[in-house]
Protein backbone atom coordinates (compact mmCIF):
# COMPACT_ATOMS: atom_id res chain seq x y z
CA UNK A 1 0.00 0.00 0.00
CA UNK A 2 2.80 2.40 0.83
CA UNK A 3 4.43 1.57 -2.52
CA UNK A 4 1.23 2.61 -4.29
CA UNK A 5 1.12 5.84 -2.31
CA UNK A 6 4.76 6.59 -3.18
CA UNK A 7 4.12 5.83 -6.84
CA UNK A 8 1.07 8.09 -6.86
CA UNK A 9 3.00 10.81 -5.12
CA UNK A 10 5.77 10.65 -7.72
CA UNK A 11 3.17 11.05 -10.48
CA UNK A 12 1.71 14.16 -8.85
CA UNK A 13 4.90 16.09 -9.22
CA UNK A 14 8.60 15.70 -9.19
CA UNK A 15 8.98 18.06 -6.29
CA UNK A 16 10.13 16.05 -3.26
CA UNK A 17 8.29 18.29 -0.81
CA UNK A 18 4.98 17.75 -2.61
CA UNK A 19 5.52 13.99 -2.75
CA UNK A 20 6.43 13.92 0.94
CA UNK A 21 3.36 15.96 1.80
CA UNK A 22 1.05 13.59 -0.10
CA UNK A 23 2.63 10.54 1.50
CA UNK A 24 2.44 12.18 4.92
CA UNK A 25 -1.23 13.02 4.39
CA UNK A 26 -2.10 9.44 3.45
CA UNK A 27 -0.12 8.02 6.35
CA UNK A 28 -1.87 10.40 8.73
CA UNK A 29 -5.23 9.39 7.30
CA UNK A 30 -4.32 5.70 7.66
CA UNK A 31 -3.19 6.24 11.25
CA UNK A 32 -6.43 8.03 12.15
CA UNK A 33 -8.45 5.20 10.62
CA UNK A 34 -6.51 2.63 12.66
CA UNK A 35 -7.00 4.60 15.89
CA UNK A 36 -10.71 4.95 15.15
CA UNK A 37 -11.00 1.24 14.48
CA UNK A 38 -9.25 0.38 17.75
CA UNK A 39 -11.53 2.73 19.70
CA UNK A 40 -14.65 1.23 18.11
CA UNK A 41 -13.50 -2.34 18.74
CA UNK A 42 -12.52 -1.46 22.32
CA UNK A 43 -15.95 0.07 22.91
CA UNK A 44 -17.67 -3.05 21.55
CA UNK A 45 -15.51 -5.24 23.81
CA UNK A 46 -16.39 -3.19 26.91
CA UNK A 47 -20.11 -3.11 26.02
CA UNK A 48 -20.28 -6.87 25.33
CA UNK A 49 -18.32 -7.68 28.50
CA UNK A 50 -20.64 -5.55 30.63
CA UNK A 51 -23.69 -7.15 28.99
CA UNK A 52 -22.42 -10.71 29.45
CA UNK A 53 -21.48 -9.96 33.08
CA UNK A 54 -25.04 -8.68 33.68
CA UNK A 55 -26.44 -11.81 32.02
CA UNK A 56 -24.15 -13.90 34.23
CA UNK A 57 -25.62 -12.22 37.32
CA UNK A 58 -29.17 -12.85 36.02
CA UNK A 59 -28.31 -16.51 35.43
CA UNK A 60 -26.81 -16.80 38.96
CA UNK A 61 -23.32 -17.68 37.73
CA UNK A 62 -20.91 -17.54 40.70
CA UNK A 63 -18.30 -15.42 38.91
CA UNK A 64 -19.82 -13.26 36.16
CA UNK A 65 -16.55 -11.33 35.91
CA UNK A 66 -15.19 -14.07 33.63
CA UNK A 67 -16.95 -12.17 30.84
CA UNK A 68 -13.91 -9.86 30.77
CA UNK A 69 -11.49 -12.64 29.77
CA UNK A 70 -10.58 -11.99 26.12
CA UNK A 71 -11.71 -14.51 23.50
CA UNK A 72 -13.13 -17.14 25.89
CA UNK A 73 -14.99 -15.06 28.51
CA UNK A 74 -18.24 -14.58 26.66
CA UNK A 75 -18.52 -18.21 25.49
CA UNK A 76 -17.78 -19.29 29.09
CA UNK A 77 -20.69 -17.20 30.40
CA UNK A 78 -22.99 -18.65 27.74
CA UNK A 79 -21.70 -22.16 28.48
CA UNK A 80 -22.23 -21.86 32.24
CA UNK A 81 -25.66 -20.29 31.83
CA UNK A 82 -26.73 -22.97 29.36
CA UNK A 83 -25.42 -25.74 31.61
CA UNK A 84 -23.95 -27.64 28.68
CA UNK A 85 -20.75 -29.63 28.25
CA UNK A 86 -17.39 -27.88 28.35
CA UNK A 87 -15.59 -29.97 25.73
CA UNK A 88 -16.58 -27.82 22.73
CA UNK A 89 -14.27 -25.18 24.21
CA UNK A 90 -11.46 -27.46 23.05
CA UNK A 91 -12.52 -26.55 19.51
CA UNK A 92 -11.22 -23.06 20.24
CA UNK A 93 -7.75 -24.54 20.71
CA UNK A 94 -8.18 -26.63 17.56
CA UNK A 95 -8.74 -23.48 15.50
CA UNK A 96 -4.96 -22.89 15.70
CA UNK A 97 -4.19 -26.20 13.95
CA UNK A 98 -3.45 -25.25 10.32
CA UNK A 99 -5.51 -27.81 8.40
CA UNK A 100 -8.33 -28.34 10.91
CA UNK A 101 -8.60 -24.70 11.97
CA UNK A 102 -11.37 -23.68 9.60
CA UNK A 103 -13.55 -26.68 10.41
CA UNK A 104 -12.96 -26.31 14.14
CA UNK A 105 -13.75 -22.59 13.95
CA UNK A 106 -17.03 -23.31 12.14
CA UNK A 107 -17.96 -26.00 14.68
CA UNK A 108 -17.08 -23.65 17.57
CA UNK A 109 -19.29 -20.97 16.01
CA UNK A 110 -22.21 -23.40 15.84
CA UNK A 111 -21.70 -24.43 19.48
CA UNK A 112 -21.48 -20.76 20.46
CA UNK A 113 -24.87 -20.07 18.87
CA UNK A 114 -26.35 -23.11 20.66
CA UNK A 115 -24.93 -21.95 24.01
CA UNK A 116 -26.26 -18.44 23.48
CA UNK A 117 -29.67 -19.83 22.47
CA UNK A 118 -29.90 -21.77 25.74
CA UNK A 119 -28.48 -18.81 27.70
CA UNK A 120 -31.24 -16.57 26.35
CA UNK A 121 -33.83 -19.17 27.36
CA UNK A 122 -32.40 -19.31 30.91
CA UNK A 123 -32.75 -15.56 31.40
CA UNK A 124 -36.27 -15.52 29.97
CA UNK A 125 -35.63 -14.20 26.46
CA UNK A 126 -36.42 -15.82 23.11
CA UNK A 127 -33.70 -18.27 22.16
CA UNK A 128 -33.84 -17.33 18.48
CA UNK A 129 -32.13 -14.03 19.37
CA UNK A 130 -28.88 -16.02 19.35
CA UNK A 131 -29.17 -16.52 15.60
CA UNK A 132 -28.44 -12.81 15.23
CA UNK A 133 -24.84 -13.51 16.24
CA UNK A 134 -24.38 -13.72 12.48
CA UNK A 135 -25.53 -10.08 12.17
CA UNK A 136 -23.42 -8.76 15.03
CA UNK A 137 -24.75 -5.17 15.35
CA UNK A 138 -28.31 -6.47 15.73
CA UNK A 139 -27.10 -9.07 18.22
CA UNK A 140 -25.38 -6.38 20.30
CA UNK A 141 -28.69 -4.52 20.64
CA UNK A 142 -30.54 -7.71 21.60
CA UNK A 143 -27.75 -8.57 24.03
CA UNK A 144 -28.24 -5.23 25.77
CA UNK A 145 -31.99 -5.78 25.97
CA UNK A 146 -31.40 -9.25 27.42
CA UNK A 147 -28.87 -7.95 29.94
CA UNK A 148 -30.53 -4.78 31.18
CA UNK A 149 -34.15 -5.11 30.07
CA UNK A 150 -36.89 -5.69 32.59
CA UNK A 151 -37.73 -9.20 33.62
CA UNK A 152 -39.94 -10.88 31.09
CA UNK A 153 -43.12 -12.29 32.58
CA UNK A 154 -43.37 -16.05 32.30
CA UNK A 155 -46.66 -17.25 30.84
CA UNK A 156 -49.09 -18.59 33.40
CA UNK A 157 -49.44 -22.34 33.36
CA UNK A 158 -52.92 -23.49 32.51
CA UNK A 159 -54.68 -25.81 34.88
CA UNK A 160 -55.29 -29.33 33.58
CA UNK A 161 -58.79 -29.91 32.43
CA UNK A 162 -60.62 -32.29 34.72
CA UNK A 163 -62.28 -35.13 32.86
CA UNK A 164 -65.14 -35.28 35.35
CA UNK A 165 -67.67 -32.50 35.16
CA UNK A 166 -69.02 -31.47 38.52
Amino acid sequence: MIGLILETASMVGSDAALAGGVVGFFLLLFGLMMISLLLILGGIYVYASLAYAAIGRKANIPSPAIAWIPIVGKPLIALKAAGMHWWPLLLLIATWIPILGGFAGLAFGVFNIIWNWKMMKVIGRPGWWAIFMIIYPVYLVLLGVAAWGGAKAQPAKSKPVNAKAK
